[in-house]
């Protein structure tokens, strides 16, 4: 990877959507108190709490699986995951200059947590299950003083750690069946272990808790009760709650300057218990197991991260959860633009749809089907719908400003369906199946109709895109091919065989070539009028191509696979302009914004990432205003929204309408707030008087939606 991001110039990453809330501890706030931490995939992320505005730490070349920041703030200390049999970083990051300070390697296959000392002097390291030792670390001479297996041979494995905050030579371990203080030995180089009596109780310690004053410590387990230690003697002083437990498990503990405790529960229950006897004062039901408990300041903020990727804000006197971040918690399957604005884009991935603002990358709409995976989605050109393909065989059709369900189309397919692409003139949807059936539907206000299926392929149909004049698509195939299809007739065209499964294939601009990628690394260019190979390209060193998208002018189009690696082309030259580092699963799908200026690309870890293209705005407005306004033009024949004069869009309408306004504005229920219409006009670019911006009422939970003029 670094290989290739040192031959070309890297895309500049923008922003990140994403956050891994299966880490526990994971999210963090700086001792500044202006700034999260947390993990995503291989990189840490800070974010600022003001602005938003995001940095990358970057250097890890695996899952990020535990965060520590040190007392001062200077240092933060990131573990990581590999494969069986290599060795797990541990990096240490110098907070002011965002760069690694040190990399100390020593564990095997996973760093399960880490833990500086209370002056800065030192960290502690545990290994995962396979390794089961803990190590400390000499910051300043960045070298390992000593280590130790981190549990008795009768015991089970250690799965946290923990420093004293008064005391550089004194820390804690706990796990399954194992709870111990250690003492550091300087001038021996050795760790001395002293286990703790908890008498006849056994239990599963997954976090620890010291307080300011270190006389006592708290376990949290995974039977939903809390011990309190006594760190002096080593002994059980007390465990609750007595009855009521909570449910699956306390992942989280925080204690407050008053002695109070905040408790995160696996249940997804955040509770605020009393520090004596752990009576629970006040509780909260948020989304997902809670992972990670932080406090702003003296605790009167805090803020909360769950397993379903959900970050939450809290006041100690109002208990009141607000969500600051949310984001996918499974793998992204496919994202898209509506036509002819880049101010939003759509991502769907298991149970779920979202629509997300581009600029903020804030969530503007969830539509949420338990149970069911949607593959792919787009939205029709007039901006009405949001269409989608479900792994139950199931097409959704949704309205995009409320999400409410329009038109289920049962049965679509027999193996779920896994490919979808709707016409320009939005009267007609096409499907691929599991199975390898492709579907044509035709479209009414509530209902549909099947007008022909088309069953030359024999294995998964991956991909479909359709022609401008919607007479011609083409489809992708696990199969090994690539069919072009008349959708007059409903007969083959043209078919393209390749040693590959093709995943992914796009129409040039110009619709004379089409270009296909798959398993076999290749990126290949054929003509359509006959099927003929023109050139092939390697497109990868390691891994399939999953992803691929055009730019509208047809200059460039960008590539993303297995090898976890962004890489935008020369469509002509057939050379990479430039590579984007950012993601830690394989990229599952990616989009050029329509105003060329922003790349979005997803993963399989359910991170979405926006990366910037390094051409002048100018260009890039200028050639996205040609092209809209050549498309508007040529879909005035086609299309219901037909280009007419303000006079003429009153006669056919039959009731005023404004000079720039939109004949169907009233089904959306919205007053158009003309100032972002005129901001967002001048972001667009407007094309004469053929693109209308309409900017939904926030109160709806409504989005800006970009129509072509009636």
């Amino acid at each position: 990877m670094e290989e290739v991001a040192q031959e070309v110039p890297q895309l500049a990453l923008v922003a990140v959507i994403g956050f891994n809330g299966h880490v526990f501890s994971g999210l963090k706030i700086h001792p500044d108190k202006e700034h999260l931490i947390y993990p995503l995939g291989c990189t840490v992320i800070i974010k600022s709490l003001r602005s938003g505005k995001q940095t990358f730490l970057q250097g890890h070349t695996n899952n990020v699986s535990c965060i520590s920041v040190s007392k001062s703030g200077r240092y933060i200390a990131s573990g990581q995951v590999t494969f069986m049999g290599f060795k797990a970083d541990v990096i240490i990051w110098d907070y002011e200059k965002k760069e690694i300070y040190a990399r100390l390697v020593l564990h095997k296959a996973r760093v399960e947590d880490l833990s500086f000392s209370p002056n800065d002097k030192y960290l502690v390291s545990l290994g995962g299950q396979d390794d089961g030792s803990i190590v400390v670390w000499n910051i300043e001479s960045k070298e390992a003083i000593c280590g130790s297996p981190a549990s008795a041979q009768s015991a089970g494995h250690c799965l946290t750690i923990e420093y004293t905050n008064l005391n550089d030579e004194i820390f804690v371990s706990a796990g399954n069946g194992t709870l111990r203080v250690w003492e550091l030995d300087l001038p021996n180089r050795k760790i001395r272990p002293t286990e703790c009596q908890t008498g006849q109780l056994k239990r599963i310690v997954k976090c620890l808790e010291i307080p300011d004053d270190d006389n006592y410590f708290y376990c949290g387990t995974t039977s939903g009760d809390i011990l309190k230690v006594n760190l002096k003697t080593r002994l059980l002083n007390s465990c609750g709650p007595v009855k009521q437990k909570f449910s699956k498990g306390v992942n989280t503990l925080k204690v407050l300057k008053n002695g109070d405790i905040l408790v995160g529960s696996g249940d997804g229950v955040l509770s605020l218990c009393s520090g004596g006897n752990f009576k629970t004062h006040k509780s909260v039901q948020l989304e997902g197991g809670v992972t990670s408990v932080t406090l702003r300041g003296d605790g009167q903020q805090f803020y909360v991260g769950t397993e379903a990727a959900q970050i939450y804000s809290l006041g100690y006197t109002d208990f009141k959860p607000e969500l600051i971040a949310t984001s996918h918690n499974s793998a992204v399957k496919d994202v898209a633009f509506p036509f002819g604005t880049s101010e939003l884009f759509a991502t769907c991935s298991q149970n779920d749809i979202r629509v997300w603002h581009t600029e903020t990358s804030k969530e503007l709409l969830r539509i949420t089907v338990p149970n069911i995976t949607c593959n792919a989605l787009g939205f029709m050109q007039d901006g009405r719908s949001i269409f989608s393909a479900w792994n139950d065989g199931k097409i959704r059709v949704f309205t995009p400003e409320s999400g409410k369900l329009r038109l289920i189309i049962h049965n679509a397919h027999s193996m779920g369906v896994t490919a979808i692409a709707a016409t320009n003139d939005c009267k007609r949807i096409v499907s691929g199946g599991g199975e390898g059936q492709v579907r044509v539907w035709e479209i009414f206000q509530d209902s549909y109709r099947l007008i022909e299926t088309m069953k030359e392929h024999k294995a998964t149909v991956n991909c479909i895109k359709i022609k401008s004049n919607d007479k011609e698509c083409v489809t992708a195939s696990s199969d090994g091919a690539c069919i072009i299809w008349d959708l007059v007739r409903f007969v083959r065209n043209q078919m393209v065989l390749s040693n590959t499964l093709f995943g992914v294939v796009c129409y040039h601009p110009e619709e004379f070539q089409i270009i296909t990628s798959g398993t076999n690394r290749k990126i290949g260019y054929w003509e359509v009028y006959d099927g003929s190979a023109i050139r092939e390209l390697e497109g990868s060193l390691s891994g399939a191509i999953n992803a691929m998208h055009i730019c509208e002018d047809g200059k460039y189009f960008v590539t993303g696979g297995d090898d976890k690696l962004l890489k935008l082309w020369h469509y002509s030259d057939g050379e990479v302009t430039h590579v984007g580092i950012g993601h830690s699963g394989s990229i599952t799908n990616v989009r050029i914004c329509p105003n060329s200026r922003y790349i979005v690309s997803t993963s399989a870890d359910g991170a979405i990432l926006r990366g910037k293209i390094l051409v002048s705005s100018d260009e890039a407005v200028n050639q996205a205003n040609k092209i809209h306004s050549g498309r508007v033009e040529s879909r005035v024949s086609t299309t219901q929204t037909r280009i007419l004069q303000p006079e003429a869009r009153e006669r056919e309408s039959g009731r005023k309408t404004a000079s720039n306004g939109h004949p169907h504005i009233s089904a959306y229920k919205s007053v158009m707030d003309k100032a972002k219409v005129a901001q967002l006009r001048s972001a667009i670019g407007n094309v004469g008087d053929a693109l209308v911006i309409v900017s939904l009422g926030a109160e709806t939970g409504a989005f800006p939606v970009c129509f072509s003029s009636s």
